[in-house]
């Protein structure tokens, strides 16, 4: 028995199917919204102060998979810049190596704000000054210190970390 004479049997047309299906996708939609906004529950947004997570620390957390000094920052002071208060709490030797189900303490402290860039560079070509690296150039070029690759690839740099002051580094806009 085919799929069609099995329809016919049952004596659905298409728009009874499309509408039964239809109601079906709105409910799987549905729960994945629910679900979604489930999971925000106690993620404090970035800037928001006297949330009831800060006025409750000192307080313990136990590192989830996935997570990073940075990221558990975010959930407590809304700023990632505390992770250096919560390595420093915690006298991790590497703040890089943080394992799931290792229990951190997170102090009670004032929420960072990101650092304000000083000495911004605006132009597409930039001249490399003594104890200059590309982080920093990419800091005050881009805002992004990540984008440090983008100049060294730009300038065919063999070695990024040997530049001298004098160079003329290009800076894509």
């Amino acid at each position: 028995m085919n799929l069609k004479s099995f329809l016919k049997s049952l004596k659905l047309n298409e728009s009874t199917i499309s509408a039964v299906l239809g109601a079906i996708v709105i409910v799987v939609v549905g729960i994945l919204v629910v679900n979604y906004f489930k999971g925000r529950e106690g993620i404090v947004p970035s800037g928001s102060k006297g949330s009831t997570t800060e006025n409750a620390l000192p307080q313990t957390h136990t590192v989830v998979k996935g997570e990073s000094l940075w990221k558990i920052a975010e959930k407590y002071y809304g700023s990632g810049y505390n992770w250096v208060d919560i390595a420093g709490e915690n006298n991790l030797a590497n703040a890089g190596l943080i394992e799931e189900g290792q229990s951190l303490v997170i102090p009670k402290v004032e929420a960072k704000p990101a650092a304000e860039i000083t000495n911004a560079i605006s132009g597409a070509t930039y001249q490399v000054v003594k104890g200059d690296n590309l982080w920093a150039i990419a800091v005050r070029a881009y805002g992004d210190g990540y984008k440090w690759v983008e100049i060294a690839k730009e300038n065919k740099l063999t070695n990024p970390n040997i530049i001298h002051p004098g160079n003329i580094l290009t800076l894509s806009r």
